[in-house]
């Protein structure tokens, strides 16, 4: 068998969207011919902990770890938020903020480049080298973000030439919060120094989108693979399916500033005072941590009674709840890259079956494969009169016990499918 390095920062029991995507792969390598070896941080800062997910680790697979320092307890220190987790993104839960926020952003920025697990890139590429002296791999995958990983990668592939992919899970500089850390001249063109390196120095990259590869091809100057997510057959094969009796709209995953639906919140308050019957079937789930923002565009539209606040339930309850749900809502970040946003979590719901709300850029990447797939419906992000005719439309069928949608297509997502399309690269 074959032998592929991964690294990634990410695998369980962390939990999350970011493990799951190289965690399924691996899943499914070894019965491509492909022995996965997974290297991780020994003790990763982890915002969730989800040990439903370790089911999933082929037996087949190999796992080294070592410790990683990473500075968030100074972090933690200086921004008064002793004992709390580190999330992802720029989440405020409490509405915390003030000038050690600033502060601490723009050390973050300017400081930690690409990322706050830099201080790893030195002793892991130190540890792998020695590591593969003994141990040959035929290939090697770096997963980003944290863009660290792919400078590990990129220092082994020059003391040892093995090939190596490239995969970006979310973009380097054109992510949504980079114009939030303040970053100055110098730090903003070593970002993009670095970015460059590894798309030029990395045998194949893959994106996991088309416009995301469109942008990184634009850098690069090369070709981009494609391989998106996907749903795992395995998890959506469910029996005694109840579907909630209330109308329930679902939406899975955090929910930060910039993904907060505003319109949509005052669109479903306006139902409400003028439709009794909707008034009283409406239930909001958000499974997932939701930004302070989010909680106040909430209770401004008088929505809080009707809103359940779940933080976080593993894996294989989440896939449940989806199945569950009468309408499951997609919410992208209304940030300049919009277009290229294309969640994880979408190919679940796809997979559930359920009529999606997919609240984006209506000619993005996500609104053509739910368009393609006969899965939802999609609205602007300010589309007032859309939102309102698509709820309405969801309502009603609900009422006749007629919301159901007719998914195709959907076999090209599933993680064994988009398993065989890397495996073609590694085999290349």
């Amino acid at each position: 068998m074959r032998r592929v390095l991964i690294i990634t920062y990410y695998w369980p029991p962390s939990g999350g969207a970011g493990v799951q995507r190289w965690l399924k792969f691996s899943k499914y390598l070894t019965s491509f011919g492909w022995q996965p070896v997974i290297y991780t941080p020994e003790n990763p800062e982890i915002p969730v902990v989800d040990l439903s997910l370790e089911a999933d680790i082929p037996k087949e697979a190999e796992i080294i770890k070592t410790k990683i320092w990473e500075p968030y307890e100074w972090y933690k220190r200086f921004t008064g938020r002793k004992g709390e987790k580190i999330n992802t993104g720029f989440l405020n839960e409490k509405g915390k903020g003030g000038y050690a926020e600033r502060i601490a952003v723009w050390l973050r920025g300017n400081l930690f480049i690409p990322d706050a697990r830099k201080y790893w890139i030195n002793p892991s590429v130190k540890f792998l080298n020695d590591y593969l002296d003994k141990h040959p791999v035929d290939a090697i995958v770096s997963s980003g973000p944290p863009h660290s990983m792919h400078l590990i990668a990129l220092a082994l592939k020059k003391k040892r030439n093995i090939k190596w992919i490239a995969d970006f899970r979310d973009p380097w500089t054109n992510i949504d919060y980079y114009k939030d850390l303040m970053l100055s001249d110098a730090a903003n063109k070593l970002h993009h120094k670095m970015e460059k390196e590894v798309l030029i120095g990395a045998d194949e990259v893959i994106a996991v989108g088309a416009t995301m590869a469109k942008e990184l091809e634009l850098i690069a100057g090369r070709s981009i693979n494609v391989i998106t997510n996907g749903f795992d057959e395995s998890d959506v094969t469910l029996n005694n399916i109840k579907l909630d009796k209330e109308f329930a709209i679902a939406h899975i995953g955090t929910l930060v500033k910039s993904r907060n639906p505003e319109m949509l919140w005052k669109v479903i308050s306006a139902l409400m005072q003028e439709n009794k019957n909707f008034a009283e079937a409406l239930k909001i789930v958000l499974v997932g941590k939701v930004d302070f923002h989010v909680r106040q565009a909430l209770e401004r539209n008088n929505l809080m009674s009707k809103v359940k606040l779940v933080e976080y339930i593993p894996h294989d309850e989440v896939i449940r709840l989806q199945h569950q749900s009468q309408v499951l809502l997609l919410v992208l970040n209304d940030t300049p890259n919009a277009k290229g946003i294309l969640t994880g979590k979408m190919f679940e719901y796809i997979a559930a079956g359920r009529p999606v709300l997919c609240i984006g850029d209506t000619d993005g990447d996500a609104a053509a494969i739910i368009k393609q797939t006969n899965s939802g419906i999609t609205c602007g992000f300010q589309e007032e009169a859309a939102m309102r005719r698509a709820i309405l439309n969801y309502f009603d069928l609900y009422m006749n016990q007629q919301l159901f949608v007719n998914s195709s297509g959907t076999e090209r997502y599933t993680r064994r499918a988009l398993t065989a399309d890397l495996v073609s690269l590694l085999n290349n």
